[in-house]
């Protein structure tokens, strides 16, 4: 296994399930950005063949005497893109955050990986020139979004033909209830604070906004190959309910399980297989309420967005991410309104210039323009 971003939300719960699999699975790469200090302590535990800090800087931080014998340590995204591609590597879990995580997810998928992809925006800035690669390559990617996953384990019940539509679940975030006016005066800390799931802050910020929901209707439609007119999603409290597929009878397949990050990612490791593992349980001795309500696409219109990119496809996803996780630093930073988030977004999206099937220089020019939009609407 290689593990990029370690040391992240969902980087710590891959090394538990690895931890549990009774030697299934085994760490060959660790890697992380700056975090050297929880990467070091990984190493001591799991004591993998390579080490990888992408950020020089924070790499000097590292002593070869801090790690243990047998592990080394390398520097730079080149170098994590030669190593994921090593024939030792056989499954890939790719869990960097954000925009950065796209070029060491298409090294993997160039290599023919197997590929546990928890960076949706893979999927969202380069979705079709992506699964055309994997086609080229005999690469697999499997989803440890918990929601995605759910999707692929619930279209094992029919044929692509026999889809009627996919509905994905949201939480619904901490603003779930609340006024128009009130989410104009939401805090950062109280957009960190999520009612069912332990995440990092810009996707807690983005569960918040429910730009998560936009960005995962634009992963669902190219990983599934799924028109985007058969996407949409539902507000479920619980997060109990992870997705729904309907089929053309009328039948609905839903995988439920409490929320934990360790199942999905199990799944992923294991796939074709299921294992014993470390993952919550329901206690079916007690009463389950399930609760499902449209959003709300006045206080919600990041969801729309996602609707608009995943059907027009092109250049959209990946101006849209960018400038989301631009729009998200600002306002964690203080500068722009909880709700200027997807306001932001929407104009950035609207003034891009799109391109309908876009190379990868040209989707990082896009993302660089996107980012720059945003810090000029900041300024204004």
């Amino acid at each position: 296994m290689a593990v990029l971003g370690s040391t992240g939300s969902v980087g710590t719960s891959t090394l538990e399930v690895i931890a549990a699999s009774e030697g299934r699975f085994v760490p060959y790469l660790l890697a992380a950005n700056r975090s050297t200090r929880a990467l070091v302590e990984q190493a001591r535990i799991f004591r993998p063949a390579w080490i990888v800090v992408a950020d020089a800087a924070a790499a000097a931080e590292v002593s070869v005497g801090d790690l243990p014998a047998g592990t080394r340590l390398a520097v730079g995204p080149e170098s994590l893109d030669d190593l994921v591609r090593s024939p030792d590597v056989d499954r890939v879990v790719s869990a960097i955050v954000g925009a950065a995580g796209l070029r060491s997810t298409w090294a993997a998928v160039d290599a023919g990986k197997v590929v546990a992809l928890a960076n949706k925006e893979t999927m969202v800035m380069a979705g079709p020139q992506v699964m055309r690669l994997a086609e080229r390559t005999g690469a697999s990617i499997l989803p440890v979004d918990s929601e995605h996953s759910a999707i692929h384990q619930a279209l094992r019940s029919g044929g692509p033909d026999e889809v009627e539509r996919i509905i994905l679940t949201a939480s619904g975030g901490p603003f779930r209830t609340w006024s128009q006016a009130a989410l104009a005066a939401a805090t950062p800390a109280e957009a960190l604070r999520h009612p069912t799931w332990s995440m990092g802050r810009k996707i807690t910020i983005d569960s918040a906004t429910m730009m998560n929901k936009a960005l995962e209707l634009i992963e669902a439609r190219w990983l599934f190959g799924i028109p985007a007119e058969k996407l949409g999603v539902l507000v479920h409290p619980q997060s109990i309910v992870h997705s729904l597929v309907e089929f053309i009878d009328g039948s609905v397949i839903a995988q439920l399980s409490p929320p934990d990050m360790k199942l999905p990612i199990q799944y992923a490791l294991s796939h074709p297989r299921r294992l014993p593992g470390p993952a919550r349980r329901f206690d079916f001795s007690r009463a389950i309420g399930l609760e499902f309500e449209p959003p709300d696409p006045q206080r919600f219109p990041a969801v729309r967005l996602g609707h608009e990119a995943a059907s027009r496809g092109g250049s959209c996803g990946a101006v849209l991410n960018a400038a989301n996780e631009e729009a998200v630093r600002g306002f964690l930073d203080g500068e722009i309104r909880f709700t200027d988030i997807a306001d932001v977004c929407a104009r950035v999206l609207d003034e891009h210039p799109f391109q309908a099937d876009p190379s990868l220089d040209e989707i990082r020019r896009l993302d660089a323009w996107a980012r720059q939009e945003v810090v000029k609407w900041v300024c204004v």
